[in-house]
């Protein structure tokens, strides 16, 4: 089936260096490096990239600082609850101690009745 608008080959063939010649003036036209509205625009996304890489380093470095505090927070427990530990131990032996020496006493006051 034809198209009405089909020309051919060589209508294509023109339209498509036409486009071709087309896409090479926009080229041409666009902005170059060396003017001052561009070096502008480079400038100013320069100091947006910088802008943001100094933001990421700053979150970076207050997470460092925040997994550092929750680490040290951490360890301090611990060597409280170790702390605790140990005095629970130690209360432990001087509960103890304690039974032994009412014990003991029980025994003395037992034997001087006896005797």
């Amino acid at each position: 089936m034809r198209h009405p608008n089909d020309n051919g080959f060589q209508a294509r063939r023109t339209a498509a260096a036409e486009a071709k010649r087309t896409l090479l003036e926009k080229f041409a036209s666009a902005p170059k490096v060396i003017d001052p509205q561009m070096r502008e625009r480079l400038a100013a996304r320069e100091a947006v990239a910088i802008a943001r890489d100094l933001r990421r380093a700053e979150r970076q470095a207050m997470k460092v600082a925040e997994h550092e505090r929750m680490l040290a927070d951490a360890q301090a427990r611990a060597a409280a609850a170790a702390a605790e530990e140990a005095d629970a131990a130690k209360t432990g032996q001087d509960d103890e101690a304690a039974r032994k020496a009412e014990r003991d006493r029980r025994y003395a006051a037992r034997k001087a009745r006896r005797s």
